[in-house]
């Protein structure tokens, strides 16, 4: 599996002595489990073939505006399922509660590794563990995205298709850039969280990006690129120097080291540019790439609930200081299976 691969470094690995994280982990229970004042939760399926996605719907109880709800599509979904809670809930409703849409996939685990690498990547890559490339079936995933799984969303829940966005963390922010670049009418909001970007050797820094910028949007549209401060220096932490003799973290930072460490930031200013996208980039203080998913889903929700134009806000005012729920263990656990699982890059 890539899981040896791409779960080799970029973040933080606060202590060399934390275990490593079950790669099995199970979702458990979550707020889709329980009862809320504020949505009611429903899923179904869609099948393509062999590939099965789960897709955990909650729908506010509040009435929708005019022209209907907003709507938070998340990848990785049974792992963001898990970020959420019910004080997050209460939030979500005093704003304009949005639809949230959890993509994950048809299993318990919390991230299906070998299958976020297939669905969010838009090229094959040798990983070097001697298995051939792998990925390259973002085209497909986005087929079944955009063509069966929206129209579902749409038809149980009154959507306002000028407020849909689409979240998605590491690969899946990566996703999220490439569907922005392919399919750029298939939502109005854009949350590429610490989006891979060095992924096959920073392609979607390449063409991918040029043609995009050099094309015309069909609708106005914005993209918020968050990433952690602790992201931009990889290379920090007791953790990371008592791997840097495996032969597979030293690969793996070549990889990443492909693209420059501010590559996201300067991303956003370029996506500036562009007639009728407003870009912007937010950096979390102190997070690495582990935390920055609970971080940015969180952030993302809350976004949606008021105005998506505000999803930059300075991360270090008290309004968006909780959104990351700040817990050192928990950022201390997050930072190791960064470092130590695949499925987080």
């Amino acid at each position: 599996m890539l899981a040896g691969t791409a779960a080799l470094a970029l973040c933080l690995a606060t202590s060399p002595a934390l275990a490593q994280p079950d790669p099995n982990q199970r979702i458990g229970a979550t707020v889709a489990d329980a009862s809320s004042p504020h949505y009611r939760f429903e899923r179904f399926v869609v099948a393509d073939g062999e590939r099965r996605w789960r897709i955990h719907l909650a729908i506010p109880r509040q009435r929708a505006g005019r022209d209907g709800y907003a709507a938070l599509y998340m990848l990785d979904g049974n792992a963001a399922l898990m970020e959420f809670d019910a004080p997050l809930l209460d939030r979500l409703a005093r704003g304009r509660a949005p639809v949230l849409a959890f993509v994950g996939y048809d299993n318990e685990l919390r991230i299906d590794g070998a299958a976020r690498t297939r669905d969010y990547t838009p090229s094959a890559v040798d990983d070097g563990l001697g298995q051939g490339p792998r990925g390259g079936g973002a085209a497909a995933f986005a087929a079944a995205l955009a063509e069966r799984i929206q129209p579902e969303v749409r038809r149980r829940a009154r959507i306002d298709r000028s407020r849909e966005a689409l979240w998605g963390h590491s690969l899946g922010g990566l996703f999220v850039l490439d569907l922005l670049y392919t399919r750029a009418d298939a939502f109005a909001q854009w949350f590429p969280a610490s989006p891979s970007l060095w992924w096959d050797n920073g392609r979607e820094l390449g063409a991918p990006e040029r043609q995009f910028l050099q094309g015309e949007l069909r609708r106005p549209a914005g993209v918020a690129i968050m990433q952690g401060g602790s992201e931009r220096a990889p290379n920090r932490g007791p953790g990371d120097t008592a791997r840097s003799d495996d032969p597979r973290v030293a690969a793996h930072r070549a990889r990443i080291a492909a693209v420059p460490a501010d590559a996201a930031q300067q991303l956003a200013q370029r996506l500036q540019a562009k007639p009728g996208l407003r870009a912007c980039y937010r950096e979390f203080a102190g997070l690495g790439h582990g935390p920055m998913l609970r971080a940015s889903v969180r952030a993302a929700a809350l976004a949606m609930a008021g105005d998506p134009a505000r999803a930059c806000a300075d991360a270090q005012d008290p309004s968006s200081r909780d959104l990351s729920s700040r817990d050192p263990a928990r950022e201390a656990s997050e930072s190791a299976r960064a470092a130590t699982s695949p499925v987080e890059h």
